[in-house]
């Protein structure tokens, strides 16, 4: 028999450690109220900027990793970009689309 490892995403591995601080769900909706309305790809600094410096920056990390691993933003090399378009009619377009 086979044995599988199935790779847990960094929020489930959070809940397993120690960790100094757990973001409230305002602060994560205010990254994505930031994010979302960003028009351009943003970098942490920038982010932490907007909240008014009042983010530790191990606890940003936790709300980033969660957005990344839910599918709703892409960290790059330029930065951070909210990707998530909750659009039936894109989900539609991509489920009938035709691959080159």
């Amino acid at each position: 028999m086979r044995h599988v490892t199935v790779q847990k995403n960094y929020a489930v591995q959070l809940l397993q450690e120690e960790v100094l601080h757990f973001p409230t769900l305002k602060t994560i909706l205010q990254v994505e109220d930031i994010l979302i309305n960003a028009e351009t790809t943003m970098s942490r600094e920038a982010l932490k900027r907007k909240l008014g410096g009042r983010i530790m920056h191990p606890t940003l990390n936790i709300i980033l990793h969660y957005l990344e691993d839910s599918g709703k933003i892409y960290i790059g090399e330029k930065g951070i970009t909210w990707i998530y378009n909750p659009s039936q009619k894109l989900k539609t377009a991509i489920r009938k689309g035709v691959e080159h």
